[in-house]
């Protein structure tokens, strides 16, 4: 399996033969397919810039880089330190409002 920081693991084509997709996976197709994904990233990026959450992150990288000093810090060190802070903080009215524009979606898909 490949393995990314920001998505979850691809199976490999082997270990896909066969197999009918999750729920999930065909939701995430449908939303691909559709533009909606993209459309939702973006409102989720002006949400996170509104509210201040951006800033916070960098705010805390630029913490963590003053403390450990410029060379001691890799980018994978900032993302294990900030993802954890990062996700808890997105704050709720963001998530509900994402959350419904994918009720919307899955509504109006018919899934």
């Amino acid at each position: 399996m490949k393995h990314s920081v920001n998505r979850p693991p691809t199976p490999d084509a082997a270990e896909d033969q066969g197999k009918e997709p999750t729920l999930q996976e065909i939701i995430n197709i449908k939303l691909i397919e559709s533009g909606e994904k993209e459309r939702l990233m973006e409102l989720l990026r002006e949400r996170l810039i509104d509210c201040g959450w951006k800033d916070e992150m960098k705010a805390l990288c630029r913490a963590h880089v003053k403390k450990k000093g410029r060379n001691n810090v890799t980018v994978d060190d900032l993302v294990h330190l900030i993802t954890p802070k990062g996700r808890a903080s997105v704050p709720d009215s963001v998530k509900a409002e994402l959350l419904q524009r994918i009720r919307t979606f899955l509504m109006s898909a018919a899934l």
